[in-house]
């Protein structure tokens, strides 16, 4: 075991502790962004001016009618910029734009008094507007051949030799919907200047840095001269962090132009329509299978929503090629990726970062394969699972795999899987019109930035004279526990009680230059540097014991508030004792630490190397159950067996795992996007624009039975204290519900139904789908699945696939 794996002995890592401000949140106590308005004086309030066009130009600007409003201050153009007009990192999104590029872009920024006066004033500014084509559908987008950004490429063995020699080649279509994060806390910043001009930004933001570089370019000024501080947030999921620099500018900049405090907070509409999603994507795919159902061909094309900008969509699309084939040996593959470039929001990073959406293609491509292999799912997934020795198609060895085993067995066996198959069975068979069905699905997910650079990390300790300690990080707090994990790293790591340490503000004047909070890589790389700066303290510290008991230096031992020598006789000194005569002998008490993730290489021009520290295991079980008559469904149980490693904080770890596997439900189930696809005056406009229309998971779709177990014995070498990342990876747990509810639907057809689920399977979905299993009955097909199935034609593409091999094969269409 490295030594940053190692524990040492009674650690506070390990122990079930509560969130550290969750008093704090159930009593309202804890701040948010939001609330440090009541606490400033002369706030001005942010109101936007947004177009009512997908696509448009602004052929004029009349801002004049703002000021006839009592109390409008300010109306902010693209003339009050000092700096670049620009708030995205691609340089591909005007601050102010000239072109409106969604239904809802703010195009000017009013200031005022009072909200309402802000409102008010934005209701009076009148803006002339040229409406131009737009592209709305990721379809439109690609029969319009608009993309943006670069096209990866990933390809491994001979693709076009495997499907020659596959026994079954099955080809199809899916398209899939994005997801919005609606976190409870809204975009929300809070900017203002002192004497010297230093800009102070409060900012709802997964990523500091990246904000305060952000607000410097718009504002002409250097970084030193910009402070982001972000106290916690409300949620974020990947929607805070690129989307919300341009709020923070457009606060800065109207502190910095009329000398007072600026507050932008964003309603929950305007929130919805204007700021990122979840990238939807469509796939187009062929795939050969042996005669025993084992993978030997993969050929896809994969492309992805981007909206109007860049943002993350190239590393977001590039994580989806490599997540692609989830936990699955595919010998030969070949996957292209594209971002089209449509007149909506610009999508952006959510929980997983596209390693759902490209894992949720190969699963339902073996989800309406498996009948017409005439295996069944579990079996047909087990088959096929990696192994070791195997590598993925990008080139990295898949470390591990016998985890993904024992949590793929341990869910069998601990959700008693086999015979409630067979109960199911017989429940399907005496009931005509409702219909069950169980699922498990496994998750291998890469853990670290797919760009290596972000891999990196620091970390600021401060002693003090009475023993107390504070640390500093540079990651962010956002209801994931991160805050709680770190304190207990420190803990552990002085060999110091808990309620030792306390943890300050994330700010960019403690730690520079950091990562965003994001890829699910914030307890490892932020755990890792606070661990160094704990050490480097910890060895001065026992220098001065050493004295003290007339021992070496590396026999003194620090533990639960106490420090002594390694036999654990003799003297016990206090741990306050010790820091108070450091102190007096001049010796340094505060650490700063560094750590970058070692071991990684990536060449994205290839799409090849080893870009991840580490792969996460995760296996769920799902039962579901459909009324046939309204497809409204309920989850009856979930099964999870995770791999967390060797958990830092366990009731943190389980409420993410369980938190991750009901947003994921959400997103396969009931989170249903829709934009007017229309030509009249609403086209582009987000429909779903509200809880009352977009509808989120809650008690009701909860399952009854919900087991959750962290993989045991199963320490992660070169890890913090050999734990392992849980943001991200339990989400895609929940494609064992989707599945199910193929397999519940596929039982009011003849055995062999192969079913095209859409995706979100909402009830709607679920019923269309159930009535063609029934036509199926009607019509006397059997394996073939549904009348949608034809024999296989390859797909037009950007690539031409090869010939048809002569052996079985079949098109699965949409219906």
């Amino acid at each position: 075991m490295s030594a940053l794996s190692e524990r040492p002995a009674n650690p506070v890592v390990g122990l079930s502790m509560p969130h550290e401000s969750a008093a704090g949140h159930v009593t309202g106590e804890a701040l948010y962004t939001d609330d440090l308005v009541l606490r400033s004086h002369r706030v001005l309030h942010a109101h936007p001016v947004q177009a009512p066009h997908a696509h448009a130009r602004i052929t004029a600007l009349r801002t004049e009618p703002a000021y006839d409003v009592p109390g409008v201050v300010r109306v902010l153009t693209a003339a009050d910029v000092p700096g670049v007009n620009d708030a995205g990192v691609k340089h591909d999104e005007p601050l102010f734009p000239d072109e409106v590029m969604f239904h809802g872009h703010a195009v000017c920024w009013v200031l005022a008094e009072t909200l309402e006066a802000a409102r008010l004033g934005a209701a009076a500014v009148d803006v002339d507007y040229e409406p131009l084509p737009s592209l709305v559908t990721v379809r439109e987008a690609i029969e319009a051949d608009s993309f943006q950004g670069g096209q990866p490429h990933l390809e491994r063995g001979d693709v076009g030799s495997a499907f020659d020699a596959a026994e079954h080649v099955f080809s199809g279509e899916f398209e899939f919907s994005g997801q919005e994060h609606f976190y409870l806390e809204t975009h929300c910043s809070l900017a203002q200047v002192d004497e010297n001009g230093q800009v102070f930004v409060q900012c709802s933001t997964q990523h500091p840095s990246e904000t305060q570089e952000i607000v410097a370019h718009v504002l002409g000024l250097h970084s030193h001269e910009v402070t982001v501080q972000c106290l916690r947030m409300g949620g974020a999921f990947g929607g805070k962090e690129m989307q919300p620099h341009g709020y923070a500018a457009i606060a800065a900049l109207g502190a910095t132009l009329t000398g007072r405090p600026v507050r932008l907070r964003l309603n929950r509409t305007q929130d919805m329509t204007m700021s990122g999603k979840r990238h939807g994507f469509h796939a187009r795919w062929r795939v050969g299978f042996d005669a025993d159902g084992r993978f030997q061909a993969l050929d896809a094309t994969l492309t992805s929503d981007g909206g109007w900008s860049l943002d993350l969509s190239e590393p977001v699309l590039a994580r989806a090629l490599c997540h692609l084939d989830n936990s699955y040996w595919i010998p030969n593959v070949r996957a292209n990726g594209r971002v089209a470039k449509t007149h909506k929001t610009s999508q952006t990073a959510f929980r997983g970062f596209g390693g759902p959406q490209g894992m949720l293609v190969i699963e339902d491509i073996l989800g309406r394969c498996a009948p017409l292999l005439g295996i069944e799912p579990d079996e047909l997934r087990a088959r096929n699972l990696y192994r070791p020795g195997h590598t993925t198609p990008y080139g990295q060895p898949v470390g591990h795999p016998e985890r993904l085993h024992a949590a793929w067995e341990q869910v069998l066996a601990s959700g008693d899987f086999a015979a409630r198959t067979q109960e199911i069975a017989r429940f399907n068979a005496a009931h005509a019109h409702t219909k069950r069905g169980l699922a498990i699905t496994p998750v291998k997910f890469g853990i670290s930035f797919n760009l290596t650079a972000f891999n990196q990390a620091g970390a600021l300790v401060h002693v003090y004279k009475d023993g107390s300690v504070l640390i500093n990080h540079g990651g962010t707090e956002m209801g994931q526990g991160l805050h709680t994990k770190m304190t207990q790293v420190a803990a552990t790591a002085l060999g110091v009680p808990l309620a030792k340490v306390r943890l300050a503000p994330t700010r960019t004047d403690k730690v520079p230059n950091t990562s965003a909070t994001a890829a699910s890589s914030g307890a490892d790389l932020n755990g890792a540097a606070i661990k160094n700066a704990c050490e480097q303290i910890r060895e001065r510290l026992a220098q001065v014991a050493a004295t003290r008991l007339g021992v070496s230096p590396a026999d003194v031992r620090f533990s639960d508030g106490e420090v002594h020598a390694v036999a654990f006789s003799g003297e016990r000194v206090s741990w306050e004792e010790i820091v108070h005569a450091a102190y007096f002998q001049r010796v340094q008490l505060f650490a700063a630490a560094f750590y970058r993730t070692e071991d990684l290489h990536w060449d994205s021009s290839v799409m090849h190397g080893e870009p991840f520290k580490y792969f996460a295991y995760g296996v769920a079980a799902s039962e579901v159950e459909v009324d046939g008559f309204t497809g409204a469904n309920t989850l009856r149980r979930v099964d999870i067996v995770h791999d967390v490693g060797e958990s830092l904080s366990p009731l943190i770890d389980i409420g993410q795992v369980e938190g991750a596997f009901v947003q994921g439900a959400g997103w396969l189930t009931l989170e249903d996007l829709r934009w007017d696809e229309s030509d009249g005056p609403g086209r582009g406009r987000l429909l779903t624009q509200a809880a009352s229309t977009y509808k989120l998971p809650s008690f009701s779709e909860m399952p009854a039975e919900f087991n959750v177990a962290l993989l045991q014995h199963a320490p992660e070498e070169g890890a913090v204290y050999g734990s392992k990342a849980v943001g991200e990876p339990p989400l895609m747990l929940a494609f064992s519900v989707r599945e199910a509810l193929r397999q519940a639907v596929a039982a009011f057809g003849p055995a062999g139904t192969s079913v095209d689920l859409a995706s979100p399977a909402t009830p709607e979905a679920v019923w269309w789908a159930v009535q063609q299993a029934r036509r199926s009955v009607e019509h006397g097909h059997v394996a073939e699945g549904s009348p949608g199935v034809v024999p296989d034609q390859p797909a037009a593409d950007a690539h031409e696939y090869e010939p048809e091999s002569e052996r079985v094969q079949h098109q699965l269409s949409r219906t």
